[in-house]
């Protein structure tokens, strides 16, 4: 377990939202994911705790308001806790319940330890509790910026400026910070060049970028470039290219998911 535990000081740990509600998902979530957390979305808590044998050190986040009835989900919730292969799960509830004496029976006798944060008063206030105990367990590692590969996806390319027209290239991978791409005709580009109006498509989002080449690498015969964004791109754009992550990163686990079933 060493090893596992080692890679998510490095890369960070999955946060799983297991039920999420409306607003849970479209607020604490998705503000989750602007604050570079790994986030996912669960509907299935059986095959949650499969995912979780597969990810050792991860986050679930509960909704304890949806699917089962308090009986059945601290059944679950010791199950998970109890089982050597998952027993490394930090496991924290969202609820908008107020009920003081079921706070201290997960807190004090089943010994939750991702914290117990109530809803329903303010979902900023609940928000901002959470991203304190996720720093405190240091849910992101010593990563930065979660990435996202996107190598065999027809609708993530990329056009750059190339002798009075465009280029166009398919991206390999992205982060907010940058990304990397090859092109179907090589444009040559030399390192620390500033490319000013770069087309990013990604999915249905057409969003615009500045960025510097880093530097480029072959891979077999294809030129990998890499681009760093620079500062004057537009924070929308950086919202945007979250969301996407989020969105591929969910894609991948739920194809995983549904090819074990």
């Amino acid at each position: 377990m060493g090893n596992d535990n080692d890679m998510s000081d490095i890369t960070g740990k999955k946060i799983f939202f297991l039920y999420p509600s409306a607003i849970i998902q479209n607020e604490i979530a998705a503000e989750l994911v602007q604050q570079e957390f790994e986030v996912y979305l669960m509907r299935d808590h059986a095959v949650l705790r499969r995912v979780l044998k597969k990810y050792p050190n991860s986050i679930v986040l509960v909704n304890l308001d949806d699917q089962m009835d308090e009986t059945s989900w601290e059944s679950w919730i010791r199950g998970v806790m109890s089982d050597k292969a998952t027993s490394d799960t930090v496991i924290g509830i969202l609820s908008t319940t107020d009920d003081a004496a079921l706070q201290r029976k997960y807190v004090n006798t089943l010994h939750i330890t991702g914290g117990f944060i109530q809803i329903k008063k303010s979902i900023k206030q609940a928000t901002v509790q959470l991203v304190e105990i996720l720093n405190a367990i240091d849910a992101k590692g010593r990563r930065k910026y979660i990435r996202a590969t996107s190598d065999n996806e027809a609708l993530t390319t990329i056009n750059v400026p190339y002798n009075g027209d465009f280029v166009k290239g398919t991206i390999k991978d992205i982060s907010v910070a940058g990304l990397s791409c090859a092109f179907s005709v090589d444009p040559e580009i030399e390192k620390n060049s500033l490319i000013k109006d770069i087309q990013i498509k990604l999915q249905s989002n057409i969003l615009k970028a500045e960025g510097i080449v880093f530097g480029s690498r072959l891979d077999g015969i294809t030129k990998i470039y890499v681009i760093i964004f620079t500062q004057r791109t537009d924070p929308t754009v950086r919202a945007k290219i979250r969301k996407y992550i989020q969105s591929n990163l969910q894609a991948k686990l739920d194809a995983m998911i549904a090819g074990r079933k």
